[in-house]
C-alpha cells in the first residue's frame, strides 16, 4: 500500500469504522493458463453469501483484497492476476450502510483514499491484470474492473453502471478518471451522468463491448473458461486489444457542455454530486493519474458529508427494503393463481397492461372492447410491441411467437369465464366502470378478481352494486406501464384479504413495487400531484406569468416542470381528477378556470414540439391582476403538499410517512437527493409551520 496510507496499517481501527461490515473475501488460486501461457493468480471476490446480497467493500473488504494483491505481487512465478466474482456477481462497490455512518469528512476521506490505494494496485503489477466480469458490476465494482489492464463481460450481465450520481455521489474510486480516458469523455459522461439520472439505467453486456468498456464477450456457460483462453492469446500476443486514441480537446468541451446541459434539464442545479463528476470528468483529460484521485478523493469527502447523500441513502433504503413488502400486507399465502387475464378495453393504457401481463406472468391474456376497429388497434399495438422487442433482440423469436399467441382479443366477456382475474381499464366515469363490472361479474367464476387501474375514483363506490364486492381491488398502474415501478393496491371498504393478497402477489410477478393505499380519493401519487399543481395553476389564475409558474419549481430538482407534467398526464384527464378532489375536499382543492378554458379549447398539449409553449395556449393562461414570484409560488405548493400530506395520515390512507415518500419516489420521480418528501418538509421546516409539528 502506497506510503501516505501507513496510518491504514492499524487494520482493528479502520475495520471498527463500519462494525456491522458483511466483509468480501478477495480468493486466490493459481490457475494454469492455456497454450503454455503461465499461471495466473485468479482473486475471487466472494463475501460468503449468495446472490442475494451481492459483494461490497467497506473497509474490510478492501484491506482484505490489498492483501490478496500484497501476496500475488510478491510471486515472480505468475505470468497475469485476475479478478472475478462469486456467481452472478462481480461486485456493487461500496458498502452502503457503513457509508452512511461516515460522521466527519476526514473519516470519509480517509477511506475514500483507501479505495483508491487497493484499487490502483490492480493497475500497477509488474503482471498484466484481468477482471472478468462474471455478474453484476455497480459503482467500485465496475471501479475494479476499470484498474484492470483488460476486461472481459458474460454476454448475459445485465447489470453494469455508475449509480452514485442517482445516490448523491459520484464514481469516486479511479471512474472519473479512467473511463473518459478509456471510452472518450462523450460515452463516459452517458455512463456516470445521463445514465444515473435516468432512473438508474443499467447497462447490458452488448453495450458494455460496444462502448468500450469490456474488450471480449463471451457466452455464460463457459465464461470463465474462455476468458481464461483469451487472456492466454493476449499475453502470447495472438489476440490484439486495441485502444482509441484520446479524445481531441474539442470533444472534450462538447461532452461536458453536452452532460451540464443534460444535467441541467434533470436537477435544475439544486443536487451537487453530478456537477462535481462532470468537473472531474472534464479535468481527467490533462490530470495525472495521482492528480485525478486525490480530485476524486477530495470531491467525496464533501459529498459523504452532504446533506443530498443523507437523503439519498433514506430514499434508497425505502426503495430496497420497505417497497420489498407492502405495509399491512394480508397473508400471502390467501393469493389466489392467476392462469389467465382479462382486460376490459383496448386503448393505449390498457394494451400496455396487457403486454406487461403476458411478459411477466406468461399466461393468456384477452382483451374486449366495444367494437371490432377498436379491439383490432389494442391486439395489433401489443403485438407490434412485441416485435419491437424482438428486433432489438430483447426477445428471441421463439419467446415472441409465444407472447404473440397469449394475446388475444374479444368482442364478448364471455372469453372471461375462465380468467383468475380481470382488469378494466375504460373511461375514468364512475357509471361507466359500475356497467363494465356487472358485465365482467355476470360471466366470471365467484373467485375472479376484478382489478380497476382508476386513478381517482373510488372503488368501493365501483363495487357496492356487485354481487360479490368483496373482490374488488385498485390497481393503479402508472404511465407508461412498463416502466414506472410503482402500483397503488387499493382496498375498498368491501375487499377481502384474497383479493388483496392476489393484486400484491400479481404485482411482485409484474415486478413492480406495490403500496397498500386505503380508499380514499385519488390515493396517494395522484393526490398529493394535483395538490401541488393546483396551488400551481391557481397562482397563474391569479396572474403569475406563466414562465415564472413553470419554473419556480426549479430548486427541488423535480423531473420535469409542473405544465409539462400537465401535458403529459393531459389536461382533461387533470381537470377530471382536479374536479374529483375538489368535490372531495372543496376547501383544500383549487380548480384552475384557466385550466378548463384549455380543455374547453380542445388544447391537448402546452408545448410545441420544439418545446416552445404553444401561442393559443399562453393567451389562454394570460390575465389577472396579483402575481406572485416564483419563490412565493414554490413556498404556497410546498405547504400545500404539508397540509395535504397530514390530512392523509391522520385519514390512514397509507400505514406512515414512509409509504407516502415511496409513492412520490417510485410514482413520481420525487428526487432521491432530497431523499422523501416528509423528511424534506420536516427539515425544511414547512412541515412544523403548516402542521404544527413534524411528521418523522
Amino acid at each position: 500500500m502506497p506510503a501516505q496510507n501507513d496510518r491504514w496499517l492499524d487494520e482493528s481501527a479502520i475495520r471498527s469504522t463500519f462494525p456491522d461490515e458483511v466483509v468480501t473475501k478477495a480468493l486466490v488460486r493459481d490457475v494454469s493458463l492455456p497454450g503454455g501461457a503461465g499461471t495466473m493468480a485468479l482473486i475471487t471476490l466472494d463475501n460468503g453469501f449468495d446472490h442475494t446480497k451481492p459483494n461490497s467493500h467497506g473497509p474490510g473488504g478492501l484491506l482484505e483484497l490489498s492483501h490478496a494483491l500484497d501476496a500475488v505481487a510478491a510471486r515472480e512465478d505468475i505470468a497475469a492476476v485476475g479478478v472475478t466474482g462469486k456467481p452472478f456477481i462481480f461486485a456493487v462497490g461500496a458498502d452502503l450502510k457503513g457509508a452512511g455512518r461516515i460522521s466527519s469528512r476526514e473519516q470519509g476521506l480517509d477511506i475514500i483514499r483507501l479505495g483508491h490505494a487497493v484499487y490502483r494496485r490492480l493497475g500497477e503489477l509488474r503482471v498484466p491484470s484481468f477482471a472478468f466480469v462474471n455478474g453484476v458490476a455497480l459503482g467500485g465494482g465496475l471501479e475494479v474492473a476499470l484498474h484492470c489492464t483488460y476486461r472481459t463481460i458474460s454476454a448475459d450481465v445485465s447489470a453494469v453502471a455508475f449509480p452514485e450520481c442517482f445516490l448523491g455521489l459520484l464514481p469516486g474510486a479511479g471512474g472519473t478518471y479512467l473511463l473518459p480516458r478509456l471510452i472518450g469523455p462523450s460515452a463516459a459522461l452517458k455512463v456516470i451522468i445521463e445514465n444515473a439520472l435516468s432512473q438508474n439505467k443499467m447497462l447490458r453486456a452488448p453495450q458494455v463491448l460496444e462502448l468500450g468498456i469490456a474488450d471480449a464477450m463471451f457466452e455464460p456457460a463457459d465464461f470463465l473458461v474462455q476468458s481464461l483462453r483469451w487472456a492466454s492469446g493476449v499475453l502470447g500476443g495472438s489476440v490484439a486489444v486495441p485502444r482509441s486514441s484520446l479524445a481531441t480537446p474539442r470533444d472534450w468541451e462538447q461532452a461536458v457542455a453536452a452532460a451540464r446541459f443534460f444535467t441541467d434539464g434533470k436537477v435544475h442545479g439544486a443536487a451537487p454530486a453530478p456537477y462535481r463528476a462532470i468537473e472531474l470528468v472534464a479535468a481527467a483529460r490533462d490530470r495525472t493519474r495521482d492528480e485525478g484521485f486525490a480530485a476524486e478523493d477530495e470531491a467525496m469527502a464533501d459529498l459523504f458529508v452532504s446533506e443530498e447523500f443523507k437523503a439519498s441513502l433514506y430514499a434508497f433504503d425505502l426503495t430496497q427494503k420497505r417497497a420489498r413488502r407492502a405495509f399491512g400486507a394480508p397473508d400471502k399465502a390467501l393469493a389466489r393463481p392467476v392462469t389467465k387475464v382479462g382486460v376490459v378495453g383496448a386503448g393505449l393504457m390498457a394494451a400496455q397492461i396487457a403486454l406487461l401481463f403476458a411478459r411477466r406472468l406468461e399466461v393468456p391474456v384477452v382483451l374486449t372492447d366495444l367494437d371490432q376497429a377498436r379491439l383490432d388497434a389494442g391486439v395489433g399495438h401489443v403485438h407490434g410491441e412485441i416485435a419491437k422487442l424482438a428486433s432489438r433482440g430483447r426477445l428471441s423469436a421463439d419467446a415472441a411467437a409465444r407472447l404473440t399467441a397469449l394475446v388475444s382479443g374479444s368482442l364478448s366477456k364471455d372469453a372471461f369465464a375462465d380468467a383468475d382475474l380481470v382488469i378494466e381499464a375504460v373511461f375514468e366515469e364512475m357509471s361507466v366502470k359500475q356497467r363494465v363490472f356487472a358485465e365482467v361479474e355476470a360471466v366470471v367464476r365467484p373467485d375472479c378478481v376484478l382489478a380497476t387501474n382508476t386513478s381517482s375514483l373510488s372503488v368501493s363506490e365501483m363495487a357496492a352494486r356487485l354481487e360479490h364486492p368483496s373482490r374488488v381491488v385498485g390497481f393503479h398502474f402508472f404511465n407508461p406501464v412498463a416502466m414506472m415501478p410503482l402500483v397503488e393496491v387499493v382496498r375498498g371498504t368491501a375487499t377481502d384479504d384474497g383479493a388483496v393478497a392476489t393484486a400484491l402477489a400479481v404485482g411482485k410477478a409484474l415486478k413492480k413495487n406495490c403500496v397498500l393505499v386505503k380508499d380514499a380519493p385519488a390515493f396517494v401519487v395522484n393526490r398529493l400531484l394535483t395538490r401541488f399543481l393546483g396551488a400551481i395553476t391557481a397562482a397563474v389564475d391569479e396572474g403569475t406569468p406563466f414562465d415564472v409558474a413553470e419554473r419556480a419549481p426549479d430548486p427541488l430538482g423535480l423531473p420535469m416542470p409542473p405544465f409539462l407534467l400537465l401535458q403529459l398526464v393531459g389536461p382533461a384527464v387533470a381537470l377530471h381528477v382536479a374536479e374529483t378532489l375538489h368535490a372531495a375536499f372543496p376547501d383544500r382543492y383549487h380548480v384552475s378556470p384557466k385550466l378548463r378554458a384549455l380543455v374547453s379549447s380542445g388544447k391537448t398539449a402546452i408545448y410545441a414540439p420544439d418545446f416552445s409553449v404553444d401561442p393559443e395556449v399562453a393567451a389562454l393562461l394570460a390575465g389577472g391582476k396579483h402575481p406572485s414570484t416564483g419563490e412565493q409560488v414554490l413556498e404556497r405548493a410546498l405547504e400545500a403538499l404539508a397540509e395535504e400530506i397530514r390530512s392523509m395520515l391522520d385519514d390512514g390512507v397509507v400505514a406512515g410517512p414512509e409509504d407516502i415518500d415511496l409513492c412520490m419516489i417510485l410514482g413520481a420521480g420525487w428526487p432521491f437527493h432530497l431523499g422523501g418528501i416528509t423528511p424534506y418538509l420536516d427539515r425544511t421546516g414547512i412541515a412544523a409551520k403548516v402542521t404544527g409539528t413534524n411528521f418523522r
